[in-house]
Protein backbone atom coordinates (compact mmCIF):
# COMPACT_ATOMS: atom_id res chain seq x y z
CA UNK A 1 0.00 0.00 0.00
CA UNK A 2 2.74 2.18 1.14
CA UNK A 3 4.89 1.53 -2.34
CA UNK A 4 1.81 2.59 -4.49
CA UNK A 5 1.25 5.37 -2.57
CA UNK A 6 4.87 6.13 -3.22
CA UNK A 7 4.88 5.79 -6.54
CA UNK A 8 1.51 7.95 -7.26
CA UNK A 9 3.69 10.74 -5.57
CA UNK A 10 6.44 9.98 -7.70
CA UNK A 11 4.49 9.84 -11.22
CA UNK A 12 2.66 13.29 -9.58
CA UNK A 13 5.79 14.97 -9.04
CA UNK A 14 7.56 13.87 -12.78
CA UNK A 15 3.98 15.69 -13.84
CA UNK A 16 4.41 18.73 -12.22
CA UNK A 17 8.20 18.78 -13.34
CA UNK A 18 7.14 18.75 -17.22
CA UNK A 19 4.60 20.69 -16.76
CA UNK A 20 6.57 23.82 -15.01
CA UNK A 21 9.24 23.35 -17.75
CA UNK A 22 6.87 23.32 -20.64
CA UNK A 23 5.50 26.65 -18.55
CA UNK A 24 8.92 27.89 -18.75
CA UNK A 25 9.57 27.39 -22.33
CA UNK A 26 6.99 28.68 -23.70
CA UNK A 27 7.17 31.99 -21.52
CA UNK A 28 11.07 32.01 -22.95
CA UNK A 29 9.76 32.20 -26.59
CA UNK A 30 6.71 34.67 -25.68
CA UNK A 31 7.77 37.55 -28.06
CA UNK A 32 9.95 35.49 -30.47
CA UNK A 33 9.07 35.31 -33.99
CA UNK A 34 10.41 32.93 -36.68
CA UNK A 35 13.02 34.87 -38.20
CA UNK A 36 13.93 35.07 -41.85
CA UNK A 37 17.06 36.50 -43.74
CA UNK A 38 16.76 39.80 -44.53
CA UNK A 39 13.97 41.04 -42.17
CA UNK A 40 14.28 43.93 -40.88
CA UNK A 41 14.07 44.33 -36.63
CA UNK A 42 13.88 47.11 -33.94
CA UNK A 43 16.38 45.66 -31.59
CA UNK A 44 18.34 47.59 -28.42
CA UNK A 45 22.03 47.61 -27.41
CA UNK A 46 22.60 46.01 -24.63
CA UNK A 47 27.08 45.74 -24.90
CA UNK A 48 28.94 47.16 -26.47
CA UNK A 49 32.87 45.17 -27.14
CA UNK A 50 35.62 45.30 -28.60
CA UNK A 51 34.30 43.87 -31.68
CA UNK A 52 30.79 43.06 -31.60
CA UNK A 53 27.54 44.91 -30.62
CA UNK A 54 25.28 42.50 -28.55
CA UNK A 55 21.75 43.37 -29.14
CA UNK A 56 18.29 42.51 -27.86
CA UNK A 57 15.75 41.34 -30.47
CA UNK A 58 12.98 40.02 -28.98
CA UNK A 59 14.74 36.44 -29.29
CA UNK A 60 16.02 33.53 -26.74
CA UNK A 61 19.67 34.60 -27.98
CA UNK A 62 21.08 37.99 -28.44
CA UNK A 63 21.78 39.02 -31.26
CA UNK A 64 25.52 40.07 -32.76
CA UNK A 65 26.30 43.49 -34.89
CA UNK A 66 30.15 44.24 -35.99
CA UNK A 67 30.95 46.62 -34.32
CA UNK A 68 32.21 48.38 -37.35
CA UNK A 69 28.92 49.10 -38.50
CA UNK A 70 28.10 51.40 -35.27
CA UNK A 71 31.36 53.56 -35.59
CA UNK A 72 31.81 56.94 -38.08
CA UNK A 73 34.44 58.11 -40.62
CA UNK A 74 36.75 59.09 -36.99
CA UNK A 75 36.02 55.34 -35.73
CA UNK A 76 33.92 57.24 -32.89
CA UNK A 77 31.01 55.39 -31.75
CA UNK A 78 27.34 56.56 -32.76
CA UNK A 79 25.14 54.08 -30.43
CA UNK A 80 25.10 54.15 -26.47
CA UNK A 81 24.31 51.07 -24.60
CA UNK A 82 20.14 51.38 -24.29
CA UNK A 83 19.86 52.73 -27.87
CA UNK A 84 17.04 51.62 -30.19
CA UNK A 85 18.56 50.30 -33.47
CA UNK A 86 17.13 48.76 -36.50
CA UNK A 87 19.18 46.15 -38.04
CA UNK A 88 18.67 42.83 -40.34
CA UNK A 89 18.85 39.51 -39.70
CA UNK A 90 21.46 37.39 -41.59
CA UNK A 91 21.80 34.13 -40.37
CA UNK A 92 21.40 31.87 -37.25
CA UNK A 93 24.78 29.90 -36.55
CA UNK A 94 26.16 28.06 -33.50
CA UNK A 95 23.26 29.87 -31.26
CA UNK A 96 24.51 33.35 -32.75
CA UNK A 97 21.85 35.48 -34.50
CA UNK A 98 23.80 37.22 -36.91
CA UNK A 99 22.90 40.81 -38.27
CA UNK A 100 23.53 44.19 -40.05
CA UNK A 101 23.00 47.28 -40.79
CA UNK A 102 24.31 46.86 -44.28
CA UNK A 103 26.23 44.53 -46.02
CA UNK A 104 29.65 46.18 -45.99
CA UNK A 105 33.10 45.75 -48.54
CA UNK A 106 34.87 42.49 -48.28
CA UNK A 107 32.07 40.31 -47.67
CA UNK A 108 31.38 37.29 -50.75
CA UNK A 109 30.46 38.75 -54.17
CA UNK A 110 27.66 38.44 -56.24
CA UNK A 111 25.99 35.82 -54.39
CA UNK A 112 25.66 38.00 -51.25
CA UNK A 113 24.30 41.07 -53.30
CA UNK A 114 21.92 38.50 -55.08
CA UNK A 115 20.79 37.86 -51.51
CA UNK A 116 20.67 41.57 -50.75
CA UNK A 117 18.39 41.88 -54.09
CA UNK A 118 15.82 39.51 -52.51
CA UNK A 119 16.10 40.32 -48.84
CA UNK A 120 16.25 44.50 -49.12
CA UNK A 121 19.48 44.51 -46.72
CA UNK A 122 21.13 47.95 -48.10
CA UNK A 123 24.76 46.93 -49.14
CA UNK A 124 27.60 49.70 -49.22
CA UNK A 125 29.15 50.85 -52.16
CA UNK A 126 31.92 53.40 -52.91
CA UNK A 127 31.21 55.80 -56.15
CA UNK A 128 34.04 54.89 -58.45
CA UNK A 129 33.32 57.26 -61.82
CA UNK A 130 30.72 58.89 -63.38
CA UNK A 131 29.36 57.39 -66.67
CA UNK A 132 26.14 58.01 -69.13
CA UNK A 133 23.08 58.92 -66.72
CA UNK A 134 24.48 57.91 -63.70
CA UNK A 135 27.48 56.39 -61.62
CA UNK A 136 29.78 53.43 -61.58
CA UNK A 137 29.73 52.09 -58.10
CA UNK A 138 31.87 49.43 -56.55
CA UNK A 139 30.08 47.03 -53.90
CA UNK A 140 30.52 44.60 -51.82
CA UNK A 141 33.20 41.58 -53.13
CA UNK A 142 34.31 43.54 -56.19
CA UNK A 143 30.84 44.00 -57.89
CA UNK A 144 30.13 46.63 -60.19
CA UNK A 145 26.84 48.21 -59.88
CA UNK A 146 25.38 51.27 -61.54
CA UNK A 147 23.56 54.36 -59.51
CA UNK A 148 21.09 56.33 -61.86
CA UNK A 149 21.76 60.27 -61.14
CA UNK A 150 18.10 60.05 -60.16
CA UNK A 151 18.46 57.52 -57.65
CA UNK A 152 21.28 59.21 -55.92
CA UNK A 153 19.59 61.38 -53.45
CA UNK A 154 16.03 63.32 -52.84
CA UNK A 155 17.07 66.06 -55.58
CA UNK A 156 20.02 66.36 -57.78
CA UNK A 157 22.37 68.93 -56.42
CA UNK A 158 25.20 67.13 -55.95
CA UNK A 159 28.26 67.28 -58.36
CA UNK A 160 30.04 64.67 -59.53
CA UNK A 161 33.69 66.32 -58.38
CA UNK A 162 31.60 65.95 -54.34
CA UNK A 163 30.73 62.60 -54.76
CA UNK A 164 33.33 60.44 -56.60
CA UNK A 165 35.36 58.18 -53.79
CA UNK A 166 32.97 58.52 -51.50
CA UNK A 167 31.14 55.56 -50.11
CA UNK A 168 27.50 55.28 -48.40
CA UNK A 169 24.70 52.54 -48.49
CA UNK A 170 22.49 51.46 -51.46
CA UNK A 171 19.44 49.24 -51.91
CA UNK A 172 20.07 46.83 -54.96
CA UNK A 173 17.03 47.39 -56.77
CA UNK A 174 17.97 45.37 -60.09
CA UNK A 175 19.97 41.95 -60.29
CA UNK A 176 20.48 40.30 -63.65
CA UNK A 177 22.69 38.28 -65.68
CA UNK A 178 24.51 36.97 -62.42
CA UNK A 179 25.77 40.41 -61.23
CA UNK A 180 26.96 41.78 -64.34
CA UNK A 181 23.60 44.02 -63.88
CA UNK A 182 23.10 45.79 -61.15
CA UNK A 183 21.46 48.59 -60.17
CA UNK A 184 21.56 50.31 -56.56
CA UNK A 185 20.15 53.18 -55.37
CA UNK A 186 20.47 55.54 -52.49
CA UNK A 187 17.27 57.45 -52.28
CA UNK A 188 15.55 54.35 -51.74
CA UNK A 189 17.00 54.56 -48.78
CA UNK A 190 16.52 58.35 -48.17
CA UNK A 191 13.43 57.81 -48.59
CA UNK A 192 12.89 54.93 -46.01
CA UNK A 193 14.06 57.02 -43.67
CA UNK A 194 12.16 60.14 -44.54
CA UNK A 195 8.55 58.16 -44.42
CA UNK A 196 9.91 57.14 -40.73
CA UNK A 197 10.36 60.57 -39.52
CA UNK A 198 7.00 61.80 -41.48
CA UNK A 199 5.26 59.25 -39.19
CA UNK A 200 7.11 60.52 -36.03
CA UNK A 201 6.72 64.01 -36.69
CA UNK A 202 3.07 63.11 -36.61
CA UNK A 203 2.97 62.48 -32.90
CA UNK A 204 4.59 65.56 -32.21
CA UNK A 205 4.40 68.27 -34.76
CA UNK A 206 1.81 71.34 -33.80
CA UNK A 207 0.95 74.50 -35.26
CA UNK A 208 2.85 77.30 -33.60
CA UNK A 209 5.98 74.89 -32.86
CA UNK A 210 9.52 76.37 -33.46
CA UNK A 211 11.45 74.04 -35.66
CA UNK A 212 15.29 73.53 -37.23
CA UNK A 213 15.14 73.43 -41.47
CA UNK A 214 16.75 73.90 -44.33
CA UNK A 215 15.72 75.99 -47.58
CA UNK A 216 15.95 73.66 -50.30
CA UNK A 217 14.43 75.88 -52.92
CA UNK A 218 13.60 79.39 -53.66
CA UNK A 219 10.61 80.81 -55.88
CA UNK A 220 8.89 84.11 -56.20
CA UNK A 221 6.52 83.70 -54.05
CA UNK A 222 8.37 81.82 -51.03
CA UNK A 223 11.32 79.51 -50.19
CA UNK A 224 10.57 75.75 -49.19
CA UNK A 225 12.18 74.61 -46.01
CA UNK A 226 12.40 70.80 -45.47
CA UNK A 227 12.59 69.88 -41.57
CA UNK A 228 13.42 66.67 -41.78
CA UNK A 229 10.36 64.38 -43.37
CA UNK A 230 8.24 67.21 -44.64
CA UNK A 231 8.79 69.62 -46.93
CA UNK A 232 6.65 72.52 -46.41
CA UNK A 233 6.56 76.23 -48.14
CA UNK A 234 7.61 79.78 -45.95
CA UNK A 235 6.10 82.07 -48.06
CA UNK A 236 7.56 85.53 -48.94
CA UNK A 237 5.02 87.92 -46.69
CA UNK A 238 6.47 85.47 -43.57
CA UNK A 239 9.72 86.08 -44.01
CA UNK A 240 10.16 89.03 -41.91
CA UNK A 241 7.96 91.93 -40.61
CA UNK A 242 9.39 94.30 -43.64
CA UNK A 243 8.36 93.70 -46.81
CA UNK A 244 10.70 91.49 -48.92
CA UNK A 245 10.66 92.32 -52.40
CA UNK A 246 13.47 89.46 -53.27
CA UNK A 247 14.09 86.82 -51.40
CA UNK A 248 17.29 85.68 -52.98
CA UNK A 249 18.56 88.78 -50.96
CA UNK A 250 17.29 86.99 -47.48
CA UNK A 251 17.27 83.17 -47.76
CA UNK A 252 19.95 81.09 -49.84
CA UNK A 253 19.48 77.56 -50.30
CA UNK A 254 21.41 74.77 -48.02
CA UNK A 255 20.86 77.63 -45.39
CA UNK A 256 19.80 76.69 -41.93
CA UNK A 257 16.83 78.27 -40.13
CA UNK A 258 14.67 77.98 -37.48
CA UNK A 259 10.80 78.75 -38.59
CA UNK A 260 7.72 78.66 -36.54
CA UNK A 261 5.03 75.64 -37.71
CA UNK A 262 2.04 77.92 -39.33
CA UNK A 263 -0.26 75.35 -41.11
CA UNK A 264 -0.27 71.69 -41.08
CA UNK A 265 -2.32 69.37 -43.78
CA UNK A 266 -1.68 65.64 -43.56
CA UNK A 267 -4.07 64.61 -46.04
CA UNK A 268 -2.91 67.31 -48.86
CA UNK A 269 0.58 67.12 -47.87
CA UNK A 270 0.89 70.78 -47.52
CA UNK A 271 2.73 72.54 -44.63
CA UNK A 272 3.34 76.07 -44.15
CA UNK A 273 6.15 78.02 -41.92
CA UNK A 274 6.91 81.70 -40.51
CA UNK A 275 10.57 82.93 -39.99
CA UNK A 276 8.91 86.28 -38.79
CA UNK A 277 7.11 84.27 -35.73
CA UNK A 278 10.47 83.55 -34.71
CA UNK A 279 11.85 87.04 -34.88
CA UNK A 280 10.80 90.23 -31.79
CA UNK A 281 8.29 92.14 -33.51
CA UNK A 282 9.42 95.44 -34.14
CA UNK A 283 6.37 97.44 -32.90
CA UNK A 284 6.80 97.02 -29.14
CA UNK A 285 9.37 100.06 -29.72
CA UNK A 286 6.48 102.00 -31.19
CA UNK A 287 5.42 104.47 -28.09
CA UNK A 288 8.59 104.20 -26.88
CA UNK A 289 11.74 104.72 -29.04
CA UNK A 290 9.14 106.02 -31.81
CA UNK A 291 6.83 108.45 -30.34
CA UNK A 292 4.50 111.50 -31.50
CA UNK A 293 6.55 114.67 -32.29
CA UNK A 294 9.57 112.78 -32.97
CA UNK A 295 11.36 113.02 -36.62
CA UNK A 296 13.14 110.30 -37.36
CA UNK A 297 15.02 108.91 -40.80
CA UNK A 298 12.54 106.89 -43.36
CA UNK A 299 12.54 105.51 -46.73
CA UNK A 300 9.79 105.24 -49.00
CA UNK A 301 8.42 102.30 -49.61
CA UNK A 302 5.76 102.29 -51.76
CA UNK A 303 3.91 105.34 -53.21
CA UNK A 304 0.13 105.58 -53.66
CA UNK A 305 -2.02 108.29 -55.01
CA UNK A 306 -3.33 109.29 -51.49
CA UNK A 307 0.26 109.81 -50.17
CA UNK A 308 3.13 107.10 -49.65
CA UNK A 309 4.12 104.59 -47.10
CA UNK A 310 7.38 105.48 -45.60
CA UNK A 311 9.78 102.43 -43.64
CA UNK A 312 11.33 104.01 -40.48
CA UNK A 313 12.77 100.44 -39.90
CA UNK A 314 11.69 96.76 -40.59
CA UNK A 315 8.33 96.42 -39.85
CA UNK A 316 7.78 99.45 -38.88
CA UNK A 317 5.59 101.72 -41.72
CA UNK A 318 3.66 105.60 -41.72
CA UNK A 319 1.51 107.08 -43.62
CA UNK A 320 2.79 110.51 -45.52
CA UNK A 321 -0.86 111.47 -46.78
CA UNK A 322 -0.70 113.22 -49.69
CA UNK A 323 -2.54 116.77 -47.79
CA UNK A 324 0.91 116.71 -46.34
CA UNK A 325 3.07 116.67 -49.33
CA UNK A 326 4.05 120.09 -52.32
CA UNK A 327 3.91 122.11 -49.49
CA UNK A 328 0.50 122.98 -49.83
CA UNK A 329 0.46 122.42 -53.54
CA UNK A 330 -2.72 120.43 -54.77
CA UNK A 331 -1.38 117.54 -55.46
CA UNK A 332 -3.21 114.37 -58.29
CA UNK A 333 -1.08 111.78 -56.90
CA UNK A 334 2.22 111.64 -54.18
CA UNK A 335 4.39 110.65 -57.13
CA UNK A 336 4.43 114.01 -58.31
CA UNK A 337 7.02 114.48 -55.17
CA UNK A 338 8.51 111.67 -53.27
CA UNK A 339 9.31 108.15 -55.17
CA UNK A 340 10.29 104.69 -54.01
CA UNK A 341 13.13 104.22 -52.34
CA UNK A 342 13.98 108.07 -51.77
CA UNK A 343 15.37 108.75 -48.16
CA UNK A 344 13.55 111.87 -46.34
CA UNK A 345 13.15 112.77 -42.59
CA UNK A 346 9.59 112.70 -41.16
CA UNK A 347 7.81 113.47 -37.63
CA UNK A 348 5.62 111.41 -36.18
CA UNK A 349 1.96 113.27 -35.84
CA UNK A 350 -0.29 110.26 -34.49
CA UNK A 351 0.54 106.73 -33.45
CA UNK A 352 -2.56 104.04 -33.31
CA UNK A 353 -1.55 101.61 -31.42
CA UNK A 354 -4.80 99.53 -31.65
CA UNK A 355 -4.66 99.76 -35.21
CA UNK A 356 -0.92 99.83 -36.04
CA UNK A 357 -0.94 102.55 -37.77
CA UNK A 358 1.27 105.66 -37.82
CA UNK A 359 0.51 108.81 -39.44
CA UNK A 360 3.35 110.44 -40.84
CA UNK A 361 4.25 114.99 -41.82
CA UNK A 362 7.68 115.56 -43.45
CA UNK A 363 10.00 117.61 -42.18
CA UNK A 364 10.49 121.13 -43.52
CA UNK A 365 11.77 121.07 -46.46
CA UNK A 366 11.31 117.34 -47.36
CA UNK A 367 8.43 116.14 -49.42
CA UNK A 368 8.46 118.98 -51.86
CA UNK A 369 10.04 118.57 -55.35
CA UNK A 370 12.57 120.92 -56.28
CA UNK A 371 10.18 123.57 -58.19
CA UNK A 372 7.85 123.84 -54.83
CA UNK A 373 11.12 124.51 -52.99
CA UNK A 374 10.22 128.38 -52.76
CA UNK A 375 8.40 130.67 -50.03
CA UNK A 376 5.13 130.04 -48.30
CA UNK A 377 3.67 133.79 -49.69
CA UNK A 378 4.80 132.28 -53.37
CA UNK A 379 2.91 128.84 -53.01
CA UNK A 380 -0.55 130.07 -51.99
CA UNK A 381 -0.55 131.95 -55.38
CA UNK A 382 -0.22 128.70 -56.95
CA UNK A 383 -3.23 127.23 -55.47
CA UNK A 384 -5.62 128.13 -58.69
CA UNK A 385 -2.83 127.30 -61.22
CA UNK A 386 -3.84 124.90 -63.45
CA UNK A 387 -0.97 121.66 -62.81
CA UNK A 388 -1.47 120.50 -66.75
CA UNK A 389 -0.67 116.80 -65.28
CA UNK A 390 1.84 117.44 -62.45
CA UNK A 391 4.12 120.30 -64.18
CA UNK A 392 4.00 123.60 -62.50
CA UNK A 393 2.89 125.70 -65.23
CA UNK A 394 4.37 128.74 -67.32
CA UNK A 395 5.14 132.18 -66.31
CA UNK A 396 1.57 133.16 -68.51
CA UNK A 397 -0.03 130.90 -67.00
CA UNK A 398 0.97 132.57 -63.29
CA UNK A 399 0.19 135.93 -65.06
CA UNK A 400 -3.25 134.94 -66.57
CA UNK A 401 -4.16 133.39 -62.78
CA UNK A 402 -3.34 136.33 -61.25
CA UNK A 403 -5.35 138.95 -63.79
CA UNK A 404 -8.53 136.77 -63.26
CA UNK A 405 -8.32 136.86 -59.97
CA UNK A 406 -7.95 141.08 -59.75
CA UNK A 407 -11.29 140.68 -62.30
CA UNK A 408 -12.96 138.70 -59.84
CA UNK A 409 -12.04 141.27 -57.13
Amino acid sequence: MEDHKRDAEETSEEQNVEENFADLLEESLIGAVELRPGQQMESTVLQIGKQCVFLDVGQKGEGILDRNEVLDAEENLTVAVGDKLKAYFISRSGGELRFTTRLASGMAGAEQIEEAWRSGIPVEGRIEKETKGGYEVKLSGGVRAFCPFSQLGLRRQEVAEEVIDTSRPFRVIKFGEQGRNVVVSHRALLEEAREQQREALKETLKEGIVVKGVVTSLREFGAFIDIGGIEGLLPISEVGYGRVEDIGQVLQVDQELEVAVKKIDWEANRFSFSLRDTLADPWSKVGSIYVEGGSYPGTVARVAQFGAFVTLEDGIDGLLHISRLGGGRRLKHAQEVVKTGQALTVTIEKIDLDQRRISLVPVAGEGQDVEAGESASSRSSYEDVPTGGGSMGTLGDILKAKLAKQKKS
